[in-house]
């Protein structure tokens, strides 16, 4: 790996964390679409566990106020949420130890809201040394000027942005990376929208994959 790939995110530099995914913090959404946002912050916890990415998981007043964290996600991960009750997951001992834990630098932040839960710990951890990339597709604000106002924000603080499908592009990044090719074609396929469209349309139509395993009667005619 050159210094310059360095730069990109790999499976060995960077963690993810997912920060209250949570029912009560996704009903003051409206920068996005509540089912997309499920949508792509499973598809990036799908993602972690392809290429076998450390990820920290975090809920804020579960039973109080907020609710689970959403099963679809839970079922993904399988992993204990670090209950909280700051908004900042920063202020929140067990959550920095968890993130020191992977030994990660690099850090894939998706939270709920873009405003407070990503904003707060984003700009804590620029300030200790960390990298914070935001995944703002898989993040969403209670508007979407705040949701944009909060983004900008923390890209003058040093942060960068980046959607789900860029997370899953970036880490396979090679076609020829065959241990993650299959992986990452079904997360397209069953997340990704027209992309994954085109790939059923490939493998069915280009290479008549799609046909011989679900049409064998039309094909052996």
């Amino acid at each position: 790996m050159s210094a310059a790939t360095e730069k990109l995110i790999t499976p060995d530099n960077c963690a993810f964390i997912f920060i209250d995914h949570q029912p009560q913090m996704a009903f003051g959404v409206t920068s996005i679409d509540r089912q997309l946002l499920k949508n792509n912050t499973v598809a990036m916890a799908k993602t972690a566990k392809l290429f076998n990415i450390p990820t920290v998981l975090t809920a804020v007043e579960t039973e109080s106020f907020s609710g689970y964290i959403w099963p679809e996600l839970m079922d993904v991960l399988q992993q204990d949420p670090i209950e909280r009750s700051s908004m900042n997951s920063w202020e929140d001992e067990a959550f920095v130890a968890a993130v020191k834990k992977t030994g990660r630098k690099k850090l894939v932040m998706a939270a709920l809201w873009t405003e407070a839960c990503l904003i707060f710990p984003t700009i804590c951890a620029l300030a200790e040394g960390y990298e914070v990339i935001m995944n703002t597709d898989a993040s969403g604000g209670t508007s979407l000027e705040a949701h944009n106002a909060a983004i900008r924000r923390a890209e003058q603080h040093g942060a960068e942005s980046i959607t789900s499908l860029q997370v899953l592009l970036e880490l396979q990044r090679d076609w020829s990376r065959k241990e993650t090719y299959v992986g990452t074609t079904d997360i397209a396929r069953e997340h990704f929208g027209a992309y994954g469209m085109g790939i059923d349309y490939a493998a069915s139509m280009v290479h008549d994959y799609g046909q011989r395993a679900k049409y064998p009667h039309k094909v052996n005619k």
